[in-house]
């Protein structure tokens, strides 16, 4: 009867490390699954939603810091009260919930704006400076990470540990996005649309080395950061007036129909799940 016990808490054990691609540590006990994966499927709406979620935070908040009159600071603390009410939401589930998953990405896009904006227009810190700097603590990140859990993967979101991790290193990968964007299009002059075209590419030779079989996670996480300079240009290119190199549609129209899409897409993957594309996350 022991020895048929003991068979079934190894049965038992290895299912869920191959489920939740952990390394298996037979000198440990078997790691605590505490809740179902917490980040969406990693389907074709999931880049859509997340280059958009990218643009509306960057239109949002230039909407609000400019327009609307509110200043840098105020719409950053809005933003970081908001935010921290979204991630609570967001830990407290024991499931992925789609709206509040995306709610949160939403907010840390515009604070992870923010805070290179800051950095940038306020205290007067070189784009080369924030981009190195960003770089460095998401690579510290993804270290304390793998070296603390043993695995990137997303698919693997099942504690609450591993959702902090994740989660700072989507803030991070949203400033670093906002650095390497504004240097690219900015810094070294690209413009909007060549900048779009750029970051368009990039994201795509990163899905032809998925597809051609390098490694996923990496491929995951490269193109994950490459989608806050796309969303950011593409913003820019929409609603930037025409004296700027934009389509001149303005921030206002740009944010509701993209914010539009977003709902409807997040509304669209609560009740399928059943998308599959390139750059899938089932393996990332």
């Amino acid at each position: 009867m022991e020895g048929a016990a003991l068979s079934s808490h190894f049965a038992d054990f290895r299912l869920v490390a191959m489920q939740g691609d952990l390394t298996v540590n037979l000198s440990t006990n078997p790691p605590r699954v505490d809740m179902l994966n917490k980040v969406p499927p990693v389907t074709l709406a999931f880049w859509i939603i997340k280059i958009m979620s990218t643009t509306v935070g960057e239109t949002g908040a230039d909407y609000l810091a400019v327009h609307v009159g509110i200043g840098t600071a105020i719409t950053t603390a809005v933003m970081v009260v908001l935010l921290i009410g979204a991630l609570l939401m967001q830990l407290r589930t024991r499931r992925c919930v789609p709206w509040i998953y995306w709610s949160a990405v939403v907010l840390v896009s515009i604070v992870g704006t923010q805070i290179t904006d800051a950095l940038t227009d306020g205290l007067g810190v070189s784009l080369y400076v924030s981009t190195v700097a960003f770089a460095a603590a998401l690579a510290v990140t993804f270290v304390l990470w793998y070296s603390v859990e043993r695995t990137l993967s997303i698919q693997a979101i099942t504690t609450t540990r591993r959702e902090l991790f994740y989660w700072a290193a989507i803030l991070l990968t949203f400033s670093l996005g906002t650095a390497a964007g504004d240097l690219a299009t900015e810094a070294f002059g690209l413009g909007f649309t060549v900048g779009t075209l750029i970051f368009a590419t990039l994201i795509a030779v990163s899905a032809l080395a998925y597809a051609l079989g390098a490694n996923t996670v990496l491929t995951f996480w490269v193109a994950y950061i490459l989608t806050r300079p796309l969303g950011a240009s593409f913003g820019d290119l929409v609603a930037q007036a025409h004296e700027y190199g934009g389509l001149g549609l303005g921030t206002v129209y740009t944010s509701l129909a993209f914010l539009t899409v977003i709902i409807a897409l997040v509304a669209m993957t609560t009740f399928s799940n059943d998308e599959r594309s390139p750059l899938t996350g089932d393996r990332a």
